[in-house]
């Protein structure tokens, strides 16, 4: 997995949107909302190791990983942790930079990994042996696409979709950027934005965090199942801020 978008179309509002690229028996059987880490979070649930590749927290934090750093690697199993459980463990600490510089991420496959937080934005990659760490503009629109599944002139081409498409100056807005994420392409199932690769691999959800400045919004699409889910978590007073 997958495709991930972040937009912002106002100072206080985001929109973080993943299509998740999986095996059909491994889509979200649910949509949870938990208290850990002293702290409410909000995220569809995986069946395997009940992690997650997405979730929110009512302290602004908004996370979503994908599978693979800089290029496709060749899994080496057994490994340490599930990403997916690790994506969960990184709320518990108080700011980003400190779950980046203290995790312990040996014996985790690769990933990228990117946060929201508090008006700030990061993209963080670990290749097996070595990370990286990026701070990047909040204000600015972004994409990214696996390296596991798309190699970089498929990446290439799909940012291009996507800048075609933000620089058509229309309004941003969450029912947009949810259309981006299910039509987006050329029509070719194996690469466009929903992908089916003979029924081996195939875009099982959209999951999208929409942060307004006083709430979160969650939004689950299974496409397998053709059931949709939504939820809402009110921010903590004292942590509402705006970019």
């Amino acid at each position: 997995m997958c495709t991930v978008t972040y937009v912002s179309p106002s100072p206080g509002h985001f929109i973080l949107t993943s299509n998740r690229d999986e095996q059909a028996n491994r889509a979200a059987k649910q949509l949870v909302t938990i208290e850990r880490y002293g702290q409410q979070l909000m995220f569809p649930q995986d069946v395997g190791a009940g992690g997650t590749w997405i979730a929110a927290s009512d302290r602004q934090r908004a996370v979503c990983l994908l599978n693979g750093a800089f290029e496709g690697h060749r899994p080496q199993p057994p490994y340490r942790i599930s990403r997916g459980v690790m994506v969960l463990e990184s709320f518990a600490y108080l700011k980003p930079i400190d779950f980046f510089q203290q995790y312990y991420f040996e014996g985790i496959e690769p990933f990228t990994f990117i946060v929201s937080d508090k008006g700030q934005l990061w993209e963080f990659r670990w290749d097996g042996s070595a990370s990286f760490l990026q701070e990047l503009d909040p204000d600015a629109p972004h994409l990214w696409s696996s390296s596991t599944l798309y190699p970089t002139p498929v990446r290439a081409m799909r940012q291009q979709w996507f800048e075609n498409w933000w620089s058509e100056g229309r309004p941003f807005d969450l029912e947009e950027v949810l259309a981006f994420h299910r039509t987006a392409g050329t029509g070719d199932p194996r690469n466009d934005v929903v992908i089916n690769r003979d029924g081996m691999v195939q875009t099982v959800s959209i999951t999208s965090i929409e942060k307004m400045p006083k709430e979160i919004n969650l939004r689950h699409f299974d496409l397998i199942t053709a059931v949709s889910y939504a939820a809402k978590m009110e921010l903590k007073s004292e942590l509402v801020e705006s970019h």
